[in-house]
């Protein structure tokens, strides 16, 4: 038997993809081109804080930090033009998040928010009707899209460890050491994602689905480089990853059950199974061993993390009423819809 080697989902930087608008052209343009982006602010200030075209532009950005362009040079990172457009654009997204995001409850009250569920497993979510009513296409259209985070997983995160001290970096490092498959490429979580991809007959190369992927997403994605690349905002940075890692052991459980009854293949399922019982975990550690020694070091930032918590579930709700809306009426939730397949032949 011929046995066929990994290919590894980052071992190429992706293509540069198709504008959205006036912000996401003059970002395409100035890198491909090499030359300073052409923006007056009015286009900043005018332009949708949570749209297609200003998180197309963060995102492209944000993405000079991570794995970069095709045809695009590494320097272009620290390009002195493209970081004050950056700032720009982050002002406008933060400024938006600030404004819808509750201010009356800090750390302590923003998680106890978080760890309701609702009786009796019946909820209205993703996860939910995934589990309950999705199919094989709505499933590799969820995974397409999760994939811009998934592919990269815990790395936004990891900017916060040089921000820490003490038991709460200590802690943090733990967790992160479990994402990154405690020394062993094959278990990294980014690696099981690929894989869950390969069983559901997804391309898993980095960046593939960037075009297909609506701003809803591109929000979810954007505000963890958003507050990791941000000392200022390391509250709310562990505050993003406390609300992911509370909320995962769940929506995991609920997601492998979906990927099991729709036969997606053991590689799907194994994905979300593996973050039943590590994010169990996860959640104690990071909210007694990270959120407390952190606030106690720094009582100050306690309002940053409940910030970071409801910013991340206020996003993450829109993101799902935008899925829902699609799926419940059998259209596709993508820009581009996947192609079909021999195992997926219901698809819109």
């Amino acid at each position: 038997m011929t046995v066929v080697a990994y290919r590894e989902a980052r071992d190429t930087t992706p293509a540069l993809p198709a504008s959205r608008g006036a912000l996401s052209d003059a970002v395409i343009s100035s890198l491909r081109n090499c030359h300073e982006p052409r923006v007056c602010s009015r286009t900043v200030a005018q332009a949708e804080p949570y749209g297609d075209d200003l998180q197309l532009a963060l995102y492209l950005l944000y993405e000079l930090h991570y794995q970069g362009f095709e045809g695009v040079g590494d320097d272009r990172e620290w390009d002195a033009d493209l970081l004050r457009l950056r700032g720009a654009l982050e002002c406008r997204f933060l400024r938006t998040l600030r404004a819808d995001v509750p201010q009356e409850v800090g750390a302590d009250g923003a998680l106890a928010e978080l760890l309701v569920e609702p009786v009796g497993d019946d909820g209205t979510g993703v996860s939910h009707f995934l589990q309950s009513d999705g199919q094989l296409w709505q499933l590799r259209e969820y995974a397409a899209l999760r994939s811009l985070y998934h592919l990269k997983e815990a790395d936004p995160h990891a900017w916060v460890i040089p921000r820490l001290h003490g038991r709460a970096k200590a802690a943090m490092v733990a967790v992160e050491y479990d994402e990154f498959g405690a020394g062993r490429a094959e278990e990294m979580h980014a690696r099981l994602f690929a894989n869950l991809m390969d069983d559901l007959d997804l391309d898993h190369t980095y960046g593939r689905y960037l075009d297909a992927a609506p701003a809803q997403v591109l929000c979810t994605v954007n505000v963890m480089s958003l507050f990791g690349l941000h000392r200022a905002l390391r509250g709310a940075l562990i505050g993003h990853f406390a609300a992911v890692e509370v909320t995962s052991s769940p929506g995991s459980r609920r997601l492998a059950k979906a990927m099991r009854r729709t036969g997606a293949g053991p590689a799907a399922a194994r994905f979300y199974e593996e973050h039943v019982e590590a994010d169990a975990v996860h959640e104690q550690v990071v909210r007694h061993e990270v959120i407390g020694p952190l606030l106690a070091a720094e009582p100050g930032l306690d309002v940053d993390v409940a910030f970071g918590i409801h910013a991340t579930g206020l996003l993450e709700d829109r993101l799902g009423e935008f899925l829902l809306a699609a799926w419940r009426t059998d259209r596709s939730a993508l820009r581009i819809p996947l192609a079909t397949t021999a195992q997926d032949p219901g698809r819109p």
